[in-house]
C-alpha cells in the first residue's frame, strides 16, 4: 500500500533548481566554428557572390530597359503610321488617275491642283521618313516573300522567272521591320534566276 504522507521519490532525485543546462549545438566537421576567421571568410565570400549577382542582374535590367526604350522610340508610331499609309495610297491613286497627256494639256487650274497633290504626297512621305518610315518599290528585284506579297504572275520571258515586274502597292519599312509588304506581280516563264553563289567542285 502506498503511504499518502510519503513524499514522491522523483522529487528527491530531481536536480536542484537553477539555470537550465543547454547543450552545445552540433557543428558539422566541415563547418567552421561561429566567429572564427574561416566562418567570417565564408560569410564574406557569400556576400560578395550575392553582390556580384545583384550587380549582374541590375546591368541586364539596364540593358533590357535601354533596348525597350529604343524600340518604343522607333516602333511606337507603328499604328499611327499604318493609318497614314492609307492617305499616302489615296494621294498616289489620285495622281495615277490623271494620264500623262492630260497633265501636259491641262489648263493652269488643273495643273496647279495636280502639283498641289504631288507636293502633299512628297511632304507626307518626308514626314514619314523623318519618323523612320521608308517607302520601298521592289520593281526589277527578285521576289522576296519577307518583303513582298505576290498578287499574280505575269508571263514575261525577258526577265528571269520570279522577278518583280509590277508593283500594285508600294511597301513600307519602319526601322528594320516591315510595316507593310509591297503587293507585286511576279514574272513567270523566263529563265531561272541565277544562284546567288557559285559552287565549284
Amino acid at each position: 500500500m502506498t503511504d499518502p504522507n510519503r513524499a514522491n521519490d522523483n522529487t528527491e532525485n530531481s536536480a536542484p533548481t537553477g539555470e537550465p543546462v543547454v547543450s552545445k549545438p552540433y557543428i558539422m566537421p566541415d563547418d567552421p566554428e561561429v566567429g572564427s576567421a574561416e566562418a567570417l571568410a565564408k560569410e564574406l565570400a557569400e556576400a560578395k557572390d550575392r553582390t556580384l549577382r545583384t550587380l549582374a542582374e541590375m546591368e541586364n535590367l539596364r540593358q533590357r530597359t535601354r533596348r525597350e526604350v529604343a524600340d518604343a522610340k522607333t516602333y511606337g508610331i507603328t499604328g499611327f503610321a499604318r493609318d497614314v499609309l492609307d492617305i499616302a495610297d489615296n494621294l498616289q491613286r489620285a495622281l495615277d488617275a490623271v494620264p500623262a497627256e492630260t497633265k501636259e494639256a491641262a489648263d493652269p487650274g488643273l495643273k496647279a491642283l495636280i502639283e498641289g497633290v504631288e507636293l502633299t504626297e512628297r511632304s507626307l512621305l518626308n514626314a514619314l521618313e523623318k519618323n523612320g518610315v521608308k517607302k520601298f518599290d521592289p520593281i526589277g528585284e527578285k521576289f522576296d516573300p519577307n518583303f513582298q506579297q505576290a498578287m499574280f504572275e505575269v508571263p514575261d520571258t525577258s526577265v528571269p522567272s520570279g522577278t518583280v515586274v509590277q508593283v500594285v502597292q508600294a511597301g513600307y519599312m519602319i526601322g528594320e521591320r516591315i510595316l507593310r509588304p509591297a503587293l507585286v506581280g511576279v514574272s513567270k516563264g523566263g529563265a531561272k534566276a541565277a544562284p546567288s553563289a557559285d559552287f565549284t567542285v
